[in-house]
């Protein structure tokens, strides 16, 4: 059975939106434990708040198709990301553990909003353009940050390691 561009846009969607699900979970349990790591929790923090606006937007996108999100995948998401933090939590290197993982879910991201961008068009979704270019851009900017910083938090950690010990 063929599959119109508007069908795999709005699966996108949806799955986009289960993956912010999902992101928001991470950084509301990171941000929690990072009171050693200022630095790293106020990026955190404020990711957090660009993350609850990348919802609001692909929501906004799915009620112009005249769909809605889907509870199941959003559900499952945040199950997964409550779980992984959990489970970087009982590690003594939790901060390296999220760092890692953050970039690679920043990553992530980045390629799933390239994907709907490119299926806008081809969708007939223009009007979502805009506001998954800026859920793209905010992405980019996380990401770019972490990469900036692995070793600045690497540095601390040891640091940490050695107050503590």
């Amino acid at each position: 059975m063929a599959t119109s561009a508007r069908d795999i846009f709005v699966v996108g969607l949806r799955n986009a939106h289960s993956m912010e699900v999902q992101a928001r979970e991470l950084l509301e349990r990171q941000s929690e434990r990072l009171d050693d790591y200022p630095q790293v929790k106020a990026k955190v923090r404020a990711h957090l708040e660009e993350t609850n606006g990348q919802l609001k937007r692909l929501e906004q996108c799915l009620e112009s198709c005249g769909e809605t999100t889907s509870s199941l995948k959003d559900t499952a998401q945040s199950i997964m990301g409550n779980t992984a933090a959990m489970l970087n939590a009982m590690a003594g290197d939790e901060i390296l553990k999220n760092t890692f993982a953050n970039n690679a879910f920043e990553h992530f991201e980045i390629a799933a909003y390239k994907s709907l961008l490119e299926l806008c068009g081809a969708a007939g979704m223009e009007s979502a353009r805009a506001p998954l270019q800026a859920s793209l851009q905010e992405e980019q900017e996380m990401a770019a940050w972490i990469d900036a910083n692995v070793g600045n938090v690497t540095r601390e950690y040891v640091a940490h390691e050695a107050r503590a010990a």
